[in-house]
């Protein structure tokens, strides 16, 4: 399992911490932002793929901007997927 850190952009939230056990999402912490959404939405996706993550969080947008904390949850867990499958292929060779 390893930690990942997201800064992100366009939200309330200003970073996301995770955990990536392959593609499955541990202890999501979001820091700032607004503070009920945002302990509810860690409880309920932990252990969830990053593919059911973007299924359901990709492209949802916060009032008036063009994102949200739960789509920058999305793009954030799909990096890292990205990160750690580059890595991987680094090490297969």
């Amino acid at each position: 399992m390893k930690h990942y850190r997201y800064t992100t952009s366009g939200t309330c939230s200003r970073q996301i911490d995770f955990d990536l056990d392959e593609n499955v999402v541990h202890n999501i912490n979001f820091t700032g932002g607004c503070s009920g959404n945002l302990k509810a939405i860690p409880i309920i996706l932990e252990g969830w793929t990053v593919e059911e993550i973007n299924d359901k969080l990709r492209g949802v947008m916060c009032e008036g901007k063009d994102t949200s904390c739960s789509d920058q949850l999305s793009i954030a867990v799909g990096k890292a997927l990205e990160m750690q499958q580059s890595q991987d292929e680094g090490t297969a060779r």
